[in-house]
């Protein structure tokens, strides 16, 4: 090759811009905030924990306050601008409850999942109650009933019941179960904490791939799993698989366009990222997001913000 040539292609090559990262909004420390691609904060205030995140199409951000309170934020003028008292609202009132799981719907509409009551509600904008599906609990708590639960596009509920280890789907009309799957143990004995010394199968989040497996993040399993409809794991990641990384409560899962898996990682400690992106034919580390002296050790949920077409989350 004329050396003219390589020089010209060696130029091309090291003109393309390095991935730096992914924008996106995490809580943690009491803050919530949003990251740019470099890592720098473009916006916070403050916030106290949540479970579940979600980004209106015009930039409000949606999170828990107290997990019993749904709120929209204005980023703009950081103001609320609409909430829904889980509390006391559609006859919880004086009643034990926990919201872990919510999700804005068409219309207005919001799902809410209702840990305690043992219910997943649809809501107006007014808080008027549109629609309640009854869930079924083995071991009922407040606040290990639910953790994330996501309609899907057929209407259908899947619901990640941490305190059973259990995902069940549920028919969005009849309340009925119509599949389930008993998060493994993988042939080991539970073990107590929140770090990468525990273990259990405390599911965090699932979602429904295209091919129709589902998706689950298994909590203080250390990994995630793909199953299939005949509750066979196809595909499996754990604790020390990643070079260089180790998961401790896997909780948040996003499949961006491109088939990656961007996947929680809370409780890890410091040295370890808060948010992985992999390849999931290869296992190959995309992205890491460690920002652990500003955010602390429990970031249960983030949402990435710059990827276009549709995430499954």
């Amino acid at each position: 090759m004329p050396r003219l040539v390589l020089s010209l292609l060696l130029a091309a090559v090291f003109a393309i811009p390095a991935f730096a990262g992914h924008r996106l909004v995490t809580q943690g420390n009491g803050k919530l905030a949003i990251v740019d691609a470099d890592g720098k904060i473009e916006w916070e205030m403050p916030q106290g924990d949540i479970h579940d995140i979600h980004v209106g199409p015009n930039g409000h951000i949606f999170v828990q306050q107290g997990m019993k309170k749904i709120v929209e934020i204005d980023p703009a003028e950081k103001k609320i601008v609409w909430s829904y008292d889980c509390a006391n609202e559609n006859g919880n009132a004086g009643k034990p409850i926990e919201v872990h799981s919510f999700q804005p719907l068409a219309d207005g509409k919001m799902m809410i999942a209702e840990s305690g009551i043992g219910r997943i509600i649809e809501i107006d904008r007014d808080g008027k109650l549109l629609k309640e599906v009854k869930l079924v609990v083995d071991n009922p708590h407040p606040h290990r009933d639910t953790r994330l639960v996501r309609k899907l596009a057929s209407g259908n509920y899947l619901v990640c019941h941490e305190g059973d280890g259990k995902v069940r789907e549920y028919d969005g009309e009849t309340g009925d179960i119509v599949w389930e799957y008993d998060v493994p143990l993988f042939d080991k004995k539970p073990a107590g904490g929140h770090g990468a010394e525990a273990w259990g199968n405390q599911c965090f989040a699932a979602v429904r791939l295209p091919n129709g497996n589902t998706l689950i993040s298994t909590g203080n399993g250390h990994g995630v799993i793909e199953v299939n409809h005949d509750k066979e794991v196809v595909w499996r990641l754990t604790q020390k698989e990643l070079p260089g990384i180790t998961l401790a409560w896997v909780t948040t899962l996003e499949v961006l366009p491109n088939g990656d898996y961007v996947i929680g990682n809370c409780h890890a400690g410091p040295g370890q990222p808060l948010l992985v992106e992999i390849e999931p034919k290869t296992k190959k580390v995309v992205w890491t997001f460690d920002q652990y002296d500003r955010f602390g050790n429990s970031v249960p949920n983030s949402q990435i913000l710059d990827v276009e077409g549709d995430v499954i989350r």
